[in-house]
């Protein structure tokens, strides 16, 4: 029975720890981006367009929220905008929303005035690493209620998840690995101690 279970672990630690080394990878270089960021490749300056004749939903100024959002994809989709609302900013005594639109490599920022139908919108593409950064930041917890209005971020979220999980079950099963080859055990002892030393030195560095 537990030659049947370590078969079974060891295979699955092998073949899901290649099915996600992608996402792994990719979570990977966008962090030194992230702790990086000059290295980050800055694109030139957005192009701008203007629309006229929008026809916009009379209580969007009235609505909050994902409300809001839902009721603004129908006038994204005449603008011929699509991606993921971050947010929408209303400044009511002019009358406008601005609305950011992001897939991984673009940004889109319309600014709509609603009383009049009118919408200007600038786009700005970006490299591929502020792509990926991008990806390791979404959905992340700011405006949780409005996150994954865009069918390839609520993709992005189920493959986040599962790239977790997987990670979670090679880490575990990994442990279990070793702890079955009798003959690694002291090597494996040396190394995960020297990992929590280096942990609790990180911890205590932190907390200074």
């Amino acid at each position: 029975m537990m030659r049947w279970l370590y078969v079974v672990t060891r295979d699955l630690h092998l073949y899901l720890g290649l099915f996600i080394s992608p996402f792994v990878l990719l979570f990977a270089i966008s962090v030194f981006y992230l702790t990086h960021p000059t290295a980050l490749r800055r694109d030139a300056e957005p192009t701008t367009r203007r629309v006229t004749g929008l026809t916009v939903p009379a209580n969007l100024a009235e609505l909050q929220g994902r409300a809001r959002i839902d009721a603004l994809e129908p006038v994204l989709e005449a603008l011929g905008v699509g991606g993921e609302v971050d947010f929408a900013r209303h400044i009511a005594n002019e009358h406008r929303l601005v609305v950011p639109v992001r897939i991984p490599g673009r940004e889109t920022i319309v600014d709509l005035d609603y009383a009049n139908g009118t919408a200007t919108i600038a786009t700005r593409f970006h490299s591929a690493a502020e792509a990926i950064v991008y990806l390791h930041k979404a959905p992340g917890p700011h405006n949780a209620d409005l996150r994954g209005n865009a069918g390839f971020m609520r993709a992005w979220r189920v493959l986040a998840d599962v790239t977790v999980d997987t990670f979670l079950f090679i880490t575990i099963s990994g442990v279990y690995l070793w702890l079955a080859l009798r003959a690694e055990r002291r090597v494996g002892v040396a190394l995960v101690t020297a990992g929590l030393v280096s942990f609790a030195g990180l911890v205590y560095v932190i907390a200074r």
